[in-house]
């Protein structure tokens, strides 16, 4: 298989992973309202979601690729959080990148992709 139908199937395997995103906060904006959760469950609801995303994007990016699947789970992971943090920066929002909840978030998302390519 050729690089460029790899990079394609992870660009498929990113979009499916935000068409989830969007679905899943849909629902946790929905529970924060209906229950009115706290701040603290929410963050580590979105946080769990991009993890969860990561992973089964990349979990189905590597059934498809066969081969060094690690690796590119962990491609889908970092470019998830990556696009994600790019649109929070264009939208306005503060970023630092040596807060470590950006760092730990970062790095639960390429290790969701990490695992998701290594067990799929």
């Amino acid at each position: 298989m050729s690089i460029g139908k790899k990079l394609g199937i992870v660009v498929k395997g990113l979009i499916f992973s935000y068409a989830v995103t969007g679905v899943l906060l849909a629902v946790l904006a929905f529970l924060v309202y209906k229950f009115e959760l706290a701040e603290s469950v929410t963050d580590m609801a979105i946080i769990a979601i991009y993890v969860i995303v990561t992973f089964l994007g990349a979990f189905i990016i590597g059934k498809r690729i066969k081969e060094q699947k690690f690796l590119w789970g962990l491609l889908l992971g970092a470019l998830y959080i990556l696009i994600i943090t790019a649109v929070a920066v264009i939208l306005g929002h503060a970023f630092h990148v040596t807060s470590t909840a950006n760092i730990t978030t970062a790095a639960l998302c390429i290790g969701g992709g990490l695992l998701g390519g290594m067990l799929s």
